[in-house]
């Protein structure tokens, strides 16, 4: 092969990789001004008509359950008389009683919903023919360090789904990159020329890297819509892990074409791809008590609903018309950009007068799940910062009342956790005082009758028995519901071991959950002691973790679990007996933690055909496209382990191909007057002196490898030491 520089700068067959330009305007918006509708109505024409009595049965039934809760809880504490620890008690109680109270109504029309066949609307239907797609989609996959060929096999399974529904004419597919590791950004050129190739998709898969990533992800889409939006009505977000059925996409697009009214359009993701212990059980939990859940907001939420950030579709107009987000003032991690961008841009544009809907009934949309509890315990560092930067957003004008909601269950899915924390501490204090309380029977009044205490252990039997009913009746309904539909309960192991799932999961989770109480009251506290979390790509293949880590980072609350163990019993024996189940979970952090991150005990368990989900027992078309890319992907890794096309410079310097395209894929070069790049200086110096790659490859550091990288003058030099070397 011909290395040489003439060879490299001659003329070669060079393709678009980008679309021609469509500008489409978005502008950020002012969230403390009333919003311009553009003539449309405050109430969207696809609001269910019913949609107030939907709402008062579940919020008015949450406000019934919590004043009922409160007043038996208000028996347990009158044991000891009226005090502050009581009432710091009762307070946090009937917070936390709200909480569950909610989540049980909403649960109990998600159980009524799903009984009835519901979850759709928007005229769309399960099955039969699909529509005919009168516009053009564009199909958006963000980006940020990940594995490419990992990623792109996924969207290789959509291309090829679409293919066979014969709608792929109506969709054009966009890898938009925010990659900064300077070997994963060669590695996605490579990986996205060789998806052109083996689908032959020229002129309809491109790809962009951004050169600086404002924004995060929400500004990675705003660039695109910025400047590709106008020639496309709808774009359909996904994340790296996603993969959609080519007929659930083309009849959500047609239902978008039907409803100009409405914004976006979001079904239920399925968790699948699990290995590990914790990933199947959130798979498995996600698939059986899921569905309950979406059903039931989608039910109350009617065009008010919300987005989960990906596998969804969304109108651009909209999205480029309301859902410019502003910078919050201040530092972070409170001010500055906003993270958790999807709910925030679903307010916005029903703030505008979009319909925002939840279409529960349809399945075909699938991710996965980080495969340790280690792994989410990172990733939610991140997404708490961002729900609790929505405490800022609240007061935003002309947010409807619902969306105010949204951003309050968000809030509140991170801020609950340190309040049963401090329930349980001043729980302890509360029945330490009750030890050594003595009642007064005769007061000053004089009576012939004695003041009786009310029976404190029976009335606090009855609230905690009450408590666990609305915890646990969700799964009660949702096993019921899986029960009418035979074709779920087959794949999830059928009417014997599928009960066994639900109680072995039910167990675990209850383990987990102390420990992920004390993970989450971590992140509250740092986050409000002003640390920022990062932008760190999220591990999504098998949570391997060494003892030692495991260890090192969990440790700390079986330590937490002893002290309290402490405390419970020096207060009484009853209340280490009624606290138990979190004192077990806290003592087991260890192994806990050890054996849910266990590919070995996650694959013994699906032989078993515990944890099982449909989507294991018989996949769908689109994930055995997906099982046959990712099985041919891995045969490749292994022939290649010692390839030096992993490392950007060999790559360019060895593939001609992919060295021109990276060449034109490349900015502009700098211009007289802009911002001078010190890391391409340092860097272009280091490579005159280097006499080979090998030797400027230890020179350079990663910051300086990126900048050369991103000049052609830079990647020239890089092609010229590889010529040295042959």
């Amino acid at each position: 092969m011909d290395l040489s520089l003439d060879a490299v700068t001659a003329k070669s067959p060079v393709r678009e990789f980008m679309p021609p330009p469509a500008p489409l305007d978005m502008k950020r918006q002012d969230l403390f001004s009333a919003p311009d509708r553009h003539g449309r109505r405050a109430t969207p024409v696809t609001s269910p008509a019913n949609i107030w009595a939907r709402r008062a049965f579940v919020i008015g039934g949450a406000i019934i359950l919590t004043l009922f809760g409160a007043y038996e809880m208000n028996l347990v504490l009158n044991s000891v008389g009226v005090s502050a620890l009581g009432i710091i008690v009762l307070a946090l109680f009937v917070i936390l009683g709200a909480w569950i109270s909610f989540s049980f109504m909403s649960s109990c029309a998600g159980f009524v919903s799903l009984w009835r066949a519901g979850g759709l609307g928007l005229g769309i239907r399960r099955d039969g023919p699909l529509p005919t797609l009168m516009t053009r989609t564009a199909i958006l996959m963000p980006t940020y360090n990940e594995d490419p060929e990992r990623v792109l096999t996924g969207l290789r399974a959509i291309h090829e789904s679409l293919v066979r529904t014969g709608h792929i004419d109506a969709f054009d597919f966009f890898i938009l990159s925010d990659t900064t590791d300077p070997d994963i950004w060669v590695r996605e050129e490579k990986a996205y020329l060789d998806l052109v190739r083996d689908v032959h998709g020229e002129g309809r898969i491109f790809y962009r890297r951004r050169v600086q990533n404002i924004d995060r992800k929400s500004g990675n889409l705003e660039d695109w819509v910025k400047r590709h939006g106008a020639a496309y009505p709808q774009m359909l977000t996904l994340d790296a892990d996603s993969v959609m059925d080519g007929g659930l996409i083309a009849r959500i697009v047609s239902a978008m074409e039907h409803h100009e009214n409405v914004a976006l359009i979001q079904t239920l993701p399925v968790i699948v791809g699990g290995r590990t212990l914790f990933a199947r059980m959130q798979q498995f939990a996600g698939r059986v008590y899921g569905p309950l859940i979406a059903h039931g907001i989608a039910w109350w939420h009617g065009a008010e609903g919300n987005y989960w950030g990906h596998n969804a579709v969304i109108r651009t107009r909209a999205f480029a018309e309301q859902a410019g987000l502003p910078h919050l003032p201040g530092r972070k991690p409170f001010g500055g950009g906003i993270l958790s961008h999807d709910f925030i841009e679903a307010a916005l544009m029903r703030r505008g007068g979009w319909a925002i809907h939840m279409v529960p009934g349809l399945f075909g949309s699938y991710e996965e799940s980080p495969p340790s509890l280690t792994d989410v315990a990172i990733r939610d560092r991140r997404w708490c910062q961002g729900n609790l930067q929505h405490g800022r957003i609240l007061r935003a004008k002309g947010l409807h009342w619902v969306s105010r909601m949204h951003l309050l269950v968000g809030i509140g899915s991170y801020i609950t956790a340190p309040l049963w924390l401090l329930f349980l501490l001043f729980g302890i204090l509360i029945s330490l005082q009750s030890h050594f309380y003595r009642p007064e029977y005769f007061g000053d009044t004089k009576t012939l009758y004695p003041h009786w205490p009310q029976v404190d252990p029976i009335q606090a039997m009855y609230v905690f028995f009450g408590t666990m009913i609305v915890l646990l009746a969700p799964k009660f309904m949702a096993l019921l519901a899986t029960y009418r539909d035979r074709t779920t309960l087959k794949g999830c192991g059928g009417a014997l071991l599928m009960p066994v799932s639900v109680m072995f999961e039910t167990i675990i989770s209850g383990l987990i959950a102390p420990i992920a109480m004390l993970i989450h009251t971590s992140a509250v506290v740092s986050i409000l002691n002003a640390r920022d979390s990062g932008w760190n790509a999220q591990n999504r293949e098998d949570g391997r973790v060494s003892m030692r880590e495991v260890i090192r980072s969990y440790w700390i609350y079986s330590l937490f679990g002893f002290l309290l163990a402490v405390a419970a019993w020096s207060v009484s024996y009853s209340l280490f007996l009624w606290m138990t189940p979190v004192l077990i979970g806290l003592a087991l952090a260890i192994p806990l933690a050890a054996a849910t991150s266990s590919r070995a005990i996650g694959l013994f368990l699906r032989r078993l055909h515990l944890l099982l989900i449909p989507e294991e027992s018989a996949p769908p078309e689109v994930l055995q496209l997906l099982e046959t890319y990712d099985a041919d992907r891995r045969s490749r890794m292994e022939k290649s382990r010692n390839s030096y096309f992993a490392e950007a410079f060999h790559a360019l310097a060895q593939d001609i191909a992919l060295l021109n395209a990276h060449l034109h894929m490349l900015p502009p070069p700098r211009q007289a007057g802009e911002p001078i790049d010190p890391h391409l200086l340092v860097g272009m110096l280091k490579l005159q002196e280097a006499p080979d790659i090998d030797t400027a490859l230890y020179t350079l550091s990663r910051l300086e490898k990126l900048a050369v990288l991103t000049s052609k003058e830079g990647v020239l030099r890089i092609v010229a030491l590889g010529t040295r070397n042959i």
